[in-house]
């Protein structure tokens, strides 16, 4: 009856012992690495994928916040589980997994994706027409300067798009001018941040604006993409530092693109530029001018404009090589157990 009771006071006092803040941590982590916990938190990353595409402005937080409870969870289930302790490989393939899970929430947090268009001959300023990027986004887009120095289009019958050839130049660190071919597939890279062509190029007025201080400014308007608004060349803006609005409409007296044939994307030579400006109408050609009350604006001569595709993310080189080690240790792990014993024992 004493052994007994000794030994009810043992077992009564085992957990006791326990119960410390060790304990408490140890319970803590075995809850966080339930599986129950993973299959809500799944769920919950898909709601934050379906509200990151179907709602403007929640691109980040609702799939960042779900990856970063996953990998705790994954980390916890590493932390309370003997068995990775037991197996190398397996705990490699683990921890590469959190590697991933982690790298991808920083990229949701630093991304920059955008838009923005460039007339041939000129640079791009560092501005995006379209700009979407994390919280965390820290780049020096600002900085990054190039010239789109032209580009060709080859097009197949029923304006079927061929490979685009855009030559760009820009400047290094030391100064040096350094010029490239990008394409749709084939980015142009500074930076960080990568540069692809895209379908939405046209035709750019180039003008010079006097405004009333004696100041000469040089710029272009950009018309709507061609050959996707074949017959919508036209847009209003208004010159810099001025009131007016003036409305450009270019009227092409020619095919340009054939439909028909094969062609290559190229400037219209018979056109006329109809401006606009309350009820007054007027047709230039290069070199004519008209008087606006805030300055003189002449019609310098046409020119070709891109659309690029910008985007930034510094965590894709790391994503690589975490998944080329999580592969890899999954592949070891496997094929250690597999070879522990002759395949035909």
């Amino acid at each position: 009856m004493r052994e007994e009771a000794l030994g009810g006071e043992q077992a009564a006092a085992a957990p006791a012992a326990g119960s410390g803040h060790g304990g408490a941590a140890l319970r803590w982590l075995r809850r966080l690495a339930s599986l129950r916990l993973t299959l809500a938190l799944l769920g919950l990353l898909a709601a934050g994928v379906a509200a990151a595409f179907l709602v403007e402005g929640a691109r980040t937080w609702p799939v960042v916040v779900p990856l970063a409870l996953l990998a705790a969870n994954l980390l916890a289930a590493v932390a309370t589980n003997g068995v990775f302790r037991r197996q190398t490989w397996l705990l490699v393939f683990h921890l590469g997994l959190v590697a991933l899970i982690l790298l991808v929430a920083l990229g949701r947090l630093t991304y920059l994706k955008g838009m923005v268009g460039v007339t041939e001959g000129a640079a791009f300023d560092g501005v995006l027409a379209i700009d979407e990027r994390g919280p965390w986004h820290a780049g020096e887009l600002e900085s990054v300067r190039f010239v789109n120095a032209g580009f060709e289009i080859d097009y197949a019958p029923g304006w079927q798009r061929g490979a685009t050839r855009n030559q760009v130049l820009w400047q290094t660190p030391e100064g040096r001018w350094e010029k490239a071919v990008i394409g749709d597939q084939r980015p142009l890279v500074i930076a960080g941040y990568r540069f692809y062509t895209t379908f939405n190029k046209g035709f750019a007025p180039t003008f010079h604006w006097e405004n009333a201080a004696g100041e000469i400014l040089h710029g272009s308007v950009q018309l709507p993409s061609y050959p996707l608004h074949e017959y919508g060349q036209a847009v209003e803006w208004v010159p810099p530092g001025g009131r007016t609005p003036v409305w450009v409409m270019l009227d092409i007296d020619e095919v340009v693109i054939d439909p028909d044939d094969h062609a290559a994307f190229r400037l219209p030579e018979r056109y006329t530029l109809v401006v606009r400006v309350g009820q007054a109408r007027h047709e230039m050609r290069p070199g004519d001018s008209i008087v606006l009350p805030e300055g003189t604006l002449t019609f310098d001569g046409l020119r070709s404009w891109m659309g690029y595709k910008v985007f930034y993310d510094w965590t894709l080189p790391w994503l690589l090589a975490a998944c080329a080690v999580s592969v890899a240790s999954l592949a070891a792990h496997f094929w250690r157990k597999f070879a522990a014993k002759p395949w035909d024992a």
